[in-house]
């Protein structure tokens, strides 16, 4: 008998989560083995450190989700007045909560996907400057942002990992 039922995932949604999946990854596989205090170390001539790219990481995955949920109002309330805090591990950190953390964010974000009829939903971006005016995005362009901007971050971390102990992510 042949099964008749719709996937529970579209091809094309199941592309998208499977990439961005392997670019967090990526990211979260920078931290293995590494102290809270290597994790908030600055190595390279950068202010960057890897506790405070998975924090940047989870913020902006969190405001685009809120985004495809609710639009502009919903990322713009889910924004943070430290926008360089959020680069930056305090010493009250650990990596384990940053890494909780963003394992929760993505879970929300992978779930929301899923529950998604299509990706064409779409909003007007906020108004800021580094946003075309009048722009829309689908959640389609979303998730090419976010998997975009993780494997961005993943590199930098990748970087400042081999600063740290010569330990290499992505090779």
């Amino acid at each position: 008998m042949t099964d008749t039922r719709a996937p529970l995932v579209s091809p094309e949604k199941a592309d998208f989560l499977d990439s961005l999946r392997r670019q967090r990854w990526l990211l979260r596989h920078t931290l293995r083995d590494l102290t809270d205090e290597q994790a908030a170390l600055r190595p390279t001539a950068s202010d960057l450190n890897l506790g405070g790219l998975i924090k940047h990481v989870s913020h902006v995955e969190h405001r685009w989700s809120r985004f495809i949920e609710g639009g502009a109002t919903e990322f713009e309330q889910a924004s943070t007045d430290d926008w360089l805090g959020q680069f930056a591990m305090t010493q009250d950190e650990t990596v384990a909560a940053l890494l909780a953390s963003y394992e929760q964010i993505a879970g929300r974000t992978d779930e929301l996907i899923e529950a998604l009829p299509d990706l064409d939903v779409s909003h007007p971006l906020p108004n800021s400057p580094w946003f075309e005016k009048g722009a829309h995005w689908t959640a389609r362009r979303v998730l090419l942002h976010l998997i975009a901007e993780t494997s961005q971050h993943a590199g930098h971390a990748d970087i400042i990992r081999e600063s740290i102990d010569g330990a290499k992510t992505m090779a």
